[in-house]
């Protein structure tokens, strides 16, 4: 039995849950379909998600189909995936385990942006796709239209397979465009057309008017759909169930060949984990290569740099596999499938079980850019709260808690408003916390701007501590992050005082001259020395702050605010205005190209600014205009900018702290 694991991936209310009901609806999984506005749909299974009627946990569900042409069956693990763009971080982890996606579209509100976002990430990892433009039967629909824009803004090579009649009523049906000169010509033409883009053979029989068999067509459209180079259009709609069972002889045509290494070592990647009311984690486990097995320890595996990975074991307890809208417990899960794995303790998002291999993608995740302080309403709740939010960023790393210990504050990193909303519904449901959260705010870095020097040397200068310690620090490269280095001899100092020196410069810097973290810094220890045997790893880490700050002090900071790349499609009428307001807001625009009826505007814009321009887009566009970001570096901020509160005894305050440090030492 041959098994796919599909995605369904979508902008917001374009109708992907609903399609996923109907699908498990027509596959008998389900005797009754689910509806998103009453909450009771099978994917959606967080209080939170029915009541909101968004989908924020991807979830997994299983069912089978018939594979027609091969005769076989097909079984298919589906992920229903959010489509509100403050949750992109569980589509994104997602992708990482598809062998192949349906994208849909709404008929009514057509492409949106993150419609565009998605194609674009699922086109960036080679994942094969389906388009399916649902709600058909709404007012409104439209057809033709779409997919003329579809091949303008998503891709040039789609092909519909079908064509809708009676569009925006009830009674609207689908006819199949078929392989065939005699009754469709246009379609074949058409078709060959685009074969020929990517197959040299059809070209040359493109070229030379040469007719090619339509068993050769239909072939030629499998392999090339299959390797992400041809995306076929369906056309339905999820409430009526038009199109649907279309849909899935789609899938089962073009997605059941699924190669996979059954003999190879084990090699699988975690892209969800959940928990039991007793704290017991539950790891989401996409197999590539080899078998999993009940009572076998397995390695695990976790990149904790770019260059480093570290690797423990633990012993697999219990597995479960998706089975027809539930999970069964199985003794050993082979390639090719999801499971859930029970006995892995210390696993996090994106470790690798067994061995790393070319099937596991290597997303690179972009942090969230924006943070906002979190507290108990009842103070006595706050070491609660704190654990809590430790737990809520196992399931989502990219959520990331931050402590000021200093001020006795939480700081949580985030992707947008929806996303703290959620955030705070889910400590009062799940944990009973009542929490209210400061103005978000975007998150600055600080960058070295020249080179600066400093030394503290035993006995000299009112320096107390038995160690001496000198710095060097100066810019270095944009994305490097912290560079670090000796000018001294390595075996001068104990390896426990190197460590300590190393670890305080990283803590150190975590805080620049303004309060945010300093990166692209290379960092340079000039001198070093001790005295045996008073001196103590706890004399370079109260030292190093007080060296590593007054070197910063000399070299001076610049702080840096975060950017987005933004791509704007608007119509003619409204490119004057969007100009005019994107100027407002301090965004770099390019020069403007026309194609076809939309004006194609490019440039950056600061994160601080862009949820603005995203609100006034719908009104001066007419609800026309598409606006896509992604996070772009960062600019420096020539005037007055923000600065963060320290969370620690200020070591710029050299008085200040040598009083706190000399208290507790």
């Amino acid at each position: 039995m041959t098994t796919a694991n599909i995605g369904i991936v979508a902008h917001v209310d374009a109708g992907k849950t609903s399609l996923t009901e109907r699908i498990l609806f027509e596959t008998h999984v389900i005797d009754a379909i689910g509806r998103v506005d009453q909450g009771n749909t099978q994917t959606d299974s967080l209080d939170l998600e029915k009541r909101r009627g968004i989908t924020i946990k991807a979830s997994v569900v299983s069912f089978f189909i018939q594979d027609k042409t091969l005769n076989k069956t097909l079984k298919i693990n589906l992920i229903d995936t959010p489509g509100h763009a403050d949750f992109i971080a569980e589509v994104e982890r997602s992708f990482s385990v598809l062998d192949a996606a349906i994208l849909v579209i709404s008929a009514v509100e057509g492409i949106q942006a993150q419609t565009k976002f998605l194609m674009s990430l699922l086109t960036k990892l080679g994942i094969p796709m389906i388009i399916f433009i649902n709600k058909i039967d709404r007012s409104g629909a439209q057809s033709h239209t779409l997919v003329k824009h579809i091949k303008e803004k998503l891709a040039e090579s789609v092909l519909p397979l079908y064509t809708p009649e009676n569009l925006g009523i009830k009674q609207a049906f689908i006819v199949e465009n078929s392989f065939s000169y005699a009754k469709n010509p246009a379609f074949m033409e058409e078709c060959i057309g685009l074969l020929a883009l990517n197959d040299e053979a059809f070209l040359e029989a493109y070229v030379n008017e040469e007719q090619v068999a339509e068993e050769q067509v239909k072939e030629a459209l499998k392999s090339q759909v299959r390797d992400a180079r041809l995306y076929p259009i369906f056309f339905g709609s999820a409430m009526t169930g038009i199109g649907v069972a279309e849909l899935l002889a789609g899938v089962a045509t073009f997605f059941s060949e699924n190669p996979k290494s059954a003999d190879g070592p084990l090699s699988g990647v975690v892209f969800k984990i959940e928990k039991e009311a007793s704290g017991e984690k539950i790891a989401y486990v996409r197999v590539f290569s080899g078998s999993l097995h009940v009572r076998e320890y397995v390695p695990v595996s976790r990149k904790t740099s770019e260059s480093e990975v570290e690797t423990h074991t633990d012993k697999v307890k219990k597995l479960h596999v998706f089975w027809e809208g539930k999970t069964l417990q199985s003794s050993s899960v082979e390639a090719g499938e999801f499971c859930k794995v029970w006995g892995l303790k210390d696993i996090k998002i994106g470790d690798v079980v067994g061995e790393w291999s070319g099937s596991i993608k290597d997303l690179h995740f972009v942090a969230p850019q924006m943070e906002a302080r979190i507290e108990a309403r009842h103070q006595e709740q706050s070491h609660q709260l704190y654990q809590a939010l430790l737990e809520l960023s196992e399931e989502d790393p990219l959520v990331k808690v931050l402590q000021d210990t200093f001020h006795h504050e939480i700081y949580l990193r985030l992707f947008g408003e929806v996303q703290k909303e959620v955030v705070e519904t889910m400590l009062q449901e799940n944990y009973g916390l009542d929490v209210q959260f400061s103005e978000t705010r975007v998150v600055c870095i600080e960058r070295p701007a020249g080179t600066g020097q400093a030394l503290e040397e035993m006995g000299k200068g009112g320096n107390p501590f038995y160690a001496t310690v000198g710095f060097r620090v100066e810019p270095a490269p944009p994305g490097s992050g912290i560079s670090y280095r000796l000018e001294v001899k390595l075996g001068a100092l104990p390896l426990a005082f190197h460590r300590a020196i190393e670890e305080t410069v990283y803590e150190t810097l975590q805080q620049g001259l303004y309060g945010w973290e300093v990166t692209d810094i290379a960092v340079v220890v000039t001198h070093t020395a001790y005295s045996s045997p008073v001196s103590t790893a706890a004399d370079f880490r109260n030292l190093v702050p007080l060296v590593v700050m007054e070197a910063l002090s000399q070299a001076g900071t610049g702080v840096y605010e975060p950017l987005n790349q933004f791509e704007l499609s608007a119509p003619v009428h409204a490119i004057s205005q969007a100009m005019f307001r994107l100027s407002a807001l301090k965004a770099s625009v390019e020069r403007p190209i026309l194609r076809g009826e939309t004006f194609l505007l490019t440039g950056t814009l600061p994160v601080a600014t862009t949820e603005e321009f995203k609100r006034s887009l719908h009104s001066f566009t007419e609800g026309e205009g598409i606006f896509l970001t992604r996070p772009s570096g960062f600019r420096q901020i020539e005037d007055a900018f923000p600065t963060r509160k320290r969370a620690d005894f200020n070591p710029l305050n050299r008085k200040d702290y040598m009083l706190h440090i000399l208290h507790t030492y």
